[in-house]
């Protein structure tokens, strides 16, 4: 006959496993999930383009964001992580991302929004290469699983120029 300790071993170690495979069922679920997230960022003003005393180009925008991305929500979705970034190329970088906004969605009834707003974060280029530049404006996403593997996808919106003199 087994003791009391084995036995509790034993149904502790079936009770993990199946847990295990069930966040596994879990997780793998979310591939077949149709996401057909939207989003429209327009820029309403640009408050001042300027440049720094120690030679840095420094933008303030105000941005109109309209996204729905309800169907990011899953019954596995925790929460979903959204940030807007302005994306431009210089001479040293191929690639440069500044955040300007951000925000955690914690449930699906948060996930439609429009707000109307001035970048939360600093624009600021290294050097002077933001006068005349053309930048995209993306929309970033990390949906944060109850269980599995964290996805990230993003929209990407072209077609925005600075002003070719400081304001």
């Amino acid at each position: 006959m087994h003791s009391f300790g084995y036995r509790a071993n034993a149904l502790l170690t079936f009770a993990v496993t199946i847990l295990a495979f069930i966040c596994a069922i879990a997780s793998f679920s979310d591939n077949f999930s149709n996401q057909t997230p939207s989003a429209q960022i327009q820029i309403l003003n640009i408050n001042w383009f300027q440049k720094q005393p120690h030679g840095n180009d420094e933008v303030s925008l105000t941005l109109n964001i309209t996204a729905d991305l309800q169907s990011l929500f899953t019954w596995n979705t925790k929460q979903v992580f959204a940030f807007v970034a302005a994306e431009y190329e210089t001479s040293k970088n191929a690639l440069n991302q500044v955040s300007l906004w951000d925000a955690i969605i914690p449930e699906k009834e948060h996930a439609k929004f429009w707000i109307q707003i001035s970048n939360k974060y600093r624009f600021i280029d290294q050097g002077h290469n933001l006068r005349g530049k053309n930048f995209n404006l993306t929309l970033h996403w990390h949906v944060m699983p109850k269980t599995g593997k964290m996805f990230a996808d993003k929209i990407v919106m072209s077609g925005y120029r600075l002003p070719n003199a400081y304001r």
